[in-house]
C-alpha cells in the first residue's frame, strides 16, 4: 500500500484548487481528504493551497509554509496540520545526540510555522489547529493501529562465537 499518491477526489464541486493535482503525503492525510470529500458539512476543501510566510529562528530567514489543509464549514474555517503527536512535542532522550540535535530542529522549525499559521488564520477569522493520530481516531478516522506501535521486535543481537575448551 502506498503511503503517498494521488487522490482521486469524488466530489469536485467541493474542492478549492487543482482537481488533478492533489497529492496525499501520508495515510492520514488521504483519510483526511476522504473525509472532506463525503463530508456534507465540508463545503470546500483545498490541499497545500494556502502558504503562509514564517521567520525560522534557526536560519534567521522568512521561508513559505504550505499548510495541509484548509476546510471551510458553513460556520467556520479551519486551516489544518496533520502530523504525528511525536513532532509535536519537543524532543527527549540523550542531549547531544544527532537525532536530539534533529528532532530538536523539526521542533523549532514546526513552532515557527504554527505560530505563523496561527495568526494569519487569526487575522482572517479563520482558526488554526494541528490534527495528531489521536484526532483522527477521536474522529474515527483512523481505525487500524499507529505503525509502530504494533508488537515489538528484540533487538539484533550479534552472533558470538562459542569458546572451545582447551584440552
Amino acid at each position: 500500500m502506498a503511503y503517498s499518491g494521488r487522490y482521486s477526489i469524488k466530489n469536485a464541486s467541493k474542492y478549492k484548487g487543482d482537481v488533478n493535482n492533489i497529492i496525499y503525503r501520508s495515510l492520514w492525510e488521504k483519510a483526511v481528504f476522504q473525509w472532506c470529500d463525503k463530508n456534507p458539512k465540508v463545503k470546500r476543501w483545498s490541499s497545500e493551497e494556502v502558504v503562509v510566510p514564517y521567520y525560522y529562528e534557526v536560519d534567521k530567514k522568512y521561508h513559505r509554509y504550505f499548510v495541509d489543509m484548509k476546510i471551510e464549514f458553513e460556520d467556520k474555517t479551519l486551516l489544518v496540520e496533520i502530523k504525528p503527536e511525536k513532532e509535536t512535542l519537543p524532543p527527549t532522550g540523550q542531549r547531544r545526540t544527532k537525532q536530539y540535535i534533529a528532532e530538536g530542529l523539526s521542533y523549532i522549525k514546526n513552532m515557527n510555522k504554527w505560530e505563523a499559521a496561527n495568526e494569519y488564520a487569526q487575522d482572517r477569522g479563520w482558526e488554526f489547529q494541528v490534527w495528531t493520530e489521536k484526532t483522527l481516531r477521536e474522529m474515527k478516522l483512523l481505525t487500524k493501529p499507529v505503525p509502530g506501535k504494533l508488537k515489538k521486535i528484540a533487538p539484533y543481537k550479534p552472533f558470538r562465537k562459542k569458546r572451545r575448551k582447551k584440552l
